[in-house]
């Protein structure tokens, strides 16, 4: 098994958010509202490169995208600062975001952050969705985790860059957070704040399968660094959460 220096079966990904966007732009209104469209806005730019120059001392073996502009331009850039031979950026599209519903029927951005606000906090409720008529949490996270083992169970490699969402990487991150659970991991995602093109580091031992069978299955997950903003690195003046910055006229 191919692991990371000094370690037996030790695999590391590091999770980014994608850079900033603008959900109001017109891209997103020339596509009906689609969000899938939207790429990187010229900030959104400035915090992939930054990212991508904390980084470019970790040679990743694989990197893995969403699919999406956002995500994609966020990989890209941040594989541009590589002084290596980069890997071919792939695509998972279980990686997407969590698929919302209505926003209803809301007249300004202010309104319409402060509808978002709380909606990750009943991520651990029977059928909770993501707004009304959105995809359930518990399904969003199943094909979530799903992307990450299907990753973590391929052979060849030991550290790989992750481009994501913020409601996906939440997803990881609570499912991480107590002992890869799917149950309780939907109740930690409302604690895992996640900033445009931050960076998370997420370790996994990896062992030979229990009950004898070719390939390998998860011992424990470690999670060593969360929601790192290399062009903010102790969140001076963010003092918004993501969701209100994003709907914010001038984000930080």
């Amino acid at each position: 098994m191919t692991a990371l220096p000094g370690t037996t079966g030790r695999r590391r990904i590091y999770l980014m958010r994608h850079g900033h966007v603008d959900y109001f732009g017109p891209e997103i209104l020339a596509a009906g509202g689609d969000t899938k469209v939207v790429p990187l806005t010229p900030l959104g730019q400035e915090q992939a490169t930054a990212a991508g120059k904390a980084l470019s001392h970790v040679r990743f073996d694989r990197a893995v995208c969403s699919g999406v502009p956002r995500t994609r331009q966020t990989a890209e850039r941040v594989l541009a600062e590589q002084t290596v031979e980069v890997p071919f950026l792939e695509v998972e599209p279980d990686l997407i975001e969590i698929h919302g519903g209505s926003f209803g029927n809301v007249k300004s951005r202010a309104e319409l952050a402060a509808k978002m606000a709380y909606y990750f906090e009943t991520a651990g409720e029977p059928g909770a969705t993501m707004l009304e008529g959105g995809e359930v949490f518990g399904e969003a996270q199943r094909r979530t985790v799903g992307a990450i083992t299907r990753l973590l169970a391929e052979p060849g490699w030991h550290t790989a860059l992750v481009v994501a969402h913020e409601g996906t990487n939440r997803l990881v991150l609570g499912w991480a957070a107590t002992g890869c659970s799917l149950k309780e991991g939907l109740k930690a995602v409302q604690a895992f704040e996640q900033d445009p093109a931050c960076i998370n580091v997420v370790d996994f031992d990896m062992v030979p399968a229990a009950d004898g069978s070719v390939g390998t299955e998860i011992q424990r997950s470690l999670i060593k660094s969360v929601n790192v903003t290399p062009y903010n690195y102790v969140k001076h003046g963010m003092n918004m959460t993501s969701l209100e910055a994003i709907f914010a006229h001038e984000p930080l």
